[in-house]
């Protein structure tokens, strides 16, 4: 496969730690040794203040990018992590959802903006805003895989088969490559019936896709963010950041 291994994390489902986990996967991947662009496609920007970058001292971001602004390299900003750059987000990318809409081909607005910088990574890590909208279907229309993070909840597991579908349609109209990487559990407490029971119902229909590798609730996980630190740097050996490593080597070894 030529370019880089696109992944995507998408839930249409909001607050299940999907951008947390599109951060953190992004940051281990590239501490071994793979050169990653983390790419922010929710207007919310959080995957770019969970890097530590200002949006406000930023020139071109991913609104840019998409909409012709500015060329795609013009809007890709290096971190202060080794191996890690990223094509930021603001709030103006909440314009793009209806601006795209007159777009001719507006599908593959993120393909055409990735393909112009592939050659310089072997990953490209999406975060997918919360709604399956257009941004969410331009990330899928280019994507190999997508990752899908929730929590073991009964609402989730409902919104999982809605996601589901989603997915089979985006495979259909616009991406043959596109598969299911993995569903990652994250937010896990062994310690209730409920994550125990959904969990086992996950494993019923689910039992290839599943990460073996659960991420379960950790205060340094929850702060990291508050420094604009992916867990590796913020705290390398806690709970949080030997999850997220398990889950980033099981992942690389899925796709490559």
């Amino acid at each position: 496969m030529g370019g880089p291994v696109i992944i995507s994390f998408a839930n249409q489902k909001g607050g299940v730690g999907k951008t947390t986990s599109a951060v953190n996967i992004a940051a281990c991947v590239a501490s071994l040794g793979f050169r990653v662009l983390l790419a922010d496609l929710d207007p919310q920007g959080n995957a770019t203040s969970g890097v530590g970058q200002n949006k406000k001292s930023l020139h071109y971001s991913m609104y840019d990018a998409l909409l012709g602004g500015c060329s795609p390299a013009a809007a890709i900003v290096p971190t202060q992590f080794d191996r890690l750059w990223l094509l930021p987000a603001t709030m103006d990318l909440a314009g793009a959802e209806i601006e795209l809409l007159d777009r001719e081909k507006r599908e593959y607005s993120l393909r055409s903006v990735l393909a112009d910088v592939g050659e310089d990574f072997d990953f490209v890590f999406t975060d997918c805003p919360p709604s399956l909208g257009m941004l969410t279907v331009n990330a899928l229309s280019c994507s190999h895989g997508v990752v899908i993070p929730m929590q073991c909840e009964y609402y989730s597991l409902e919104g999982l088969s809605q996601l589901m579908i989603s997915i089979k349609k985006v495979k259909q109209l616009y991406n043959p490559l596109l598969s299911i990487t993995g569903i990652l559990i994250t937010m896990y407490n062994g310690r209730l019936n409920l994550s125990t029971q959904v969990l086992a119902e996950l494993k019923r229909y689910y039992a290839d896709k599943l990460f073996k590798t659960p991420v379960v609730r950790n205060v340094k996980l929850s702060e990291a963010p508050s420094f604009g630190q992916p867990i590796f740097y913020h705290d390398k050996y806690s709970k949080g950041s030997l999850a997220y490593m398990e889950i980033a080597k099981e992942l690389v070894s899925r796709v490559l």
